[in-house]
Order: structure tokens, then sequence, then C-alpha cells
């Protein structure tokens, strides 16, 4: 019974699909806590653009690594492994099932792996020259040095994340190997007895959900949320990075109008989508169920728990 492998459930799929309501009663049937598997809504302050859910709609399940960070700290998928594997026991000991939903596919398969991070790989000197390349020739220009370099780990990082961007760089530099070669020298067993669940939908359906949950987003206050941000004049944080903000940015620096950044947030945000279903079906074994209305929301929970329960053997 020692070597008995922690159960664990991941919920996972690509932004507006669906996951947080069926989250939540998945999580009374199971008697599950849910763990954040969002890289940006450990931010405090950052509410409405990174669709953190509220303390009514939660229904008394207990959530955790929202709000455990000011956005101007920096926060690694190395913090995030840690502070989640340390989770993992602690709701275990309580007797509950624990359950990470979320879609930074990333962050969630190095809880799941056995992943060790390239720490020894540092050079505080070409990190330095790297930031000041981008203030120099820009973004863009970095993240075509990685493509040329490492193209796999490109397409996983956004030309906008640059602390991503220069990381990958670093690694390559110091240690002669690229990001990607340290992940697939690495071990590919699951470390806990988990169940993989994507949540999936008709991508014109996707795609208009997404727009529409913009325009709530805007409507619920978006911009002044954004707006106290830059107030604090936060700049080259991780935070400022996620989709919703840099746009709004933009906007503030005179840059681009209302309406071009909200249209660039719906097209950065559709992009993202289709990043992620991309990413979770090439990394992770995982079990799909499509959520295009029309659906019977009654009926597709019972059919996702009873898929879990078996796996599980509840």
């Amino acid at each position: 019974m020692k070597n008995k492998k922690q159960p664990v459930v991941i919920l996972v799929g690509p932004t507006a699909v669906g996951k947080t309501s069926l989250s939540i009663q998945l999580a009374k049937a199971l008697n599950a806590e849910i763990i954040s598997g969002d890289s940006m809504q450990v931010y405090k302050g950052m509410d409405i653009g990174t669709a953190k859910i509220s303390e009514q709609e939660t229904e008394g399940v207990p959530h955790h690594l929202i709000d455990i960070l000011d956005p101007a700290d920096s926060f690694s998928t190395a913090d995030y492994q840690g502070l989640v594997r340390n989770k993992i026991s602690e709701i275990a000991k309580r007797g509950k099932l624990p359950m990470i939903v979320g879609g930074t596919g990333l962050y969630i398969q190095s809880v799941l792996y056995d992943y060790t991070f390239t720490e020894e790989a540092n050079d505080p000197a070409f990190r330095e020259e790297m930031q000041k390349a981008v203030v120099q020739k820009g973004a863009e220009f970095l993240h075509a040095k990685l493509a040329a370099a490492d193209p796999e780990a490109a397409k996983a990082i956004h030309p906008n994340n640059t602390r991503r961007v220069i990381r990958a760089l670093e690694i390559l530099h110091t240690s002669g190997k690229t990001m990607s070669q340290h992940l697939k020298e690495q071990k590919r067993e699951l470390l806990y007895n988990a169940v993989l669940i994507g949540l999936t939908m008709d991508r014109d359906t996707l795609y208009e959900r997404i727009n529409q949950r913009v325009d709530l987003m805007m409507e619920a206050g978006l911009l002044p949320e954004v707006k106290q941000l830059y107030d604090r004049k936060l700049r080259d944080c991780q935070s400022i990075q996620a989709i919703g903000y840099k746009e709004l940015y933009a906007y503030f620096d005179g840059f681009v109008t209302l309406f071009e950044a909200v249209e660039q947030l719906k097209q950065n945000s559709r992009r993202y989508a289709k990043r992620q279903l991309t990413w979770f079906r090439n990394k992770m074994p995982i079990e799909w169920f499509d959520m295009t209305p029309p659906v019977d929301m009654e009926l597709k929970k019972k059919e996702i728990f009873t898929h879990i329960a078996g796996k599980l053997q509840l």
C-alpha cells in the first residue's frame, strides 16, 4: 500500500470552454478540493481579466493557489510545482480528493511528471544582455532568436513572454542543450494516479464564447482593473504579460484606441485557446469530452464523473 500513488483529478481545456462551473459540480460529487491550474490567478487584484472564480461561485468548495502573490512578484513553473505538490499532500491528509483545474499546460505538466528544473543553468550577465536586447530590438527579435535555436520551445512560448524566452535562451547558452532537450530527457512517468479530463468545443462556438466573455469582462470593469496596475507603474512584470492586461496597457500608452485594444484582446484570446488545445493534445494523455451546445450538462457531468470514478475505483 505504501507504493500506491495518490489519486488526483485534472480538468483542463481552453479558455471559456466552461471548466469553472463544471469543476464545482464535480468537486462536490467527488468530495474534492480545487487547486488552480492558472498561472495568472495567483495574483491579487487581477480578478476580471483572469476570469477568477468569486467566493459565491465556489459554492463552499475550497480553492487553492488563488490570490497568493502581488502582481509585482515573479512566479515560475518550479514555484508552482512545489506549491501544488504540497497542496496535494495537504488535501489528501484531510481525506479529500485533490483536483487541479486550469489551462496553463506546462505548470500542470510539471506537477504530474518527475520534472526537475535547470536552476544550475544560470548566467546573470547573459540574462542582462538579453534584457537589453529586448529594449533595443524588441520582443519579436528575441523570440526569432529562440525559434532559430529551439523551435519547439518557441512554439510553446508567446513572443511577449520575454521572461520565459530569455530563460530558454539562457538554458541553451549555459548547458549547451535546449529546454526541449532537457524536458525530453526527463522521465515521462506520472507521479500520481492521475485522471486527466479535457473539455473541448466546436471552434466557431468557442471563439464566439471568447468574444462574448471579453465583452462581459469590459462591462464588469476590466478597464479600471488594469488602470490600477498601470497607475502603479508595473511594467516589466510577468503578470502584465497576461492576455487582457498587455492589450489595455497599449491603450493607456496611447498606441491604440480602446476599440482596437479590445479587438486585439479577443484575437489574442482566440489564438491562446487554439494553442492550449494543441498543447494539451500533444503533451498529456487526456480523455476529451465535447461541450459544444446544445449539451445536457447534467448528463455530461454524470458521464465525466463515471469516467473518473471508474479510473480511481471510487
